[in-house]
């Protein structure tokens, strides 16, 4: 079940530990992945691509509005993360609260941090 994929912070710090442990290199990509698209599959299949780990961070809706202004997001977080963890690419999903995925770099240092084509090196934290 995808649901299980779906994992608060501490739980991951300790997936990644783990997988660090086991020489695994670990990729995060993250989204508000709202009313999902193909550039999203293809963003993730991407990702997935880049390490032997993928993690997604998925905004909260409190982010997703303050990004994508009133009437965002369509579907809820909890919504949102099942979906992105129904992917066969994505090992583990995490909802974050933060407008920017900073905090969450740095809670989990990622060896790759993976954006999609519509990002530059200037707009990436």
């Amino acid at each position: 079940m995808s649901t299980a994929k779906i994992r608060s912070l501490d739980e991951l710090r300790r997936e990644v530990a783990a997988a660090r442990a086991r020489g695994q290199r670990i990729v995060l990509a993250n989204g508000c992945f709202d009313l999902l698209h193909v550039g999203h599959v293809r963003y993730l299949q991407a990702a997935r691509r880049l390490g032997d780990l993928l993690i997604v961070g998925v905004n909260a809706d409190a982010a997703v509005r303050a990004l994508k202004g009133e009437g965002r997001p369509i579907l809820p977080a909890e919504e949102r993360a099942e979906l992105v963890a129904a992917f066969a690419c994505v090992d583990y999903v995490v909802i974050f609260d933060d407008v920017t995925v900073a905090p969450l770099l740095e809670a989990l240092r990622p060896d790759v941090h993976a954006k999609g084509t519509d990002y530059t090196p200037e707009t990436v934290p």
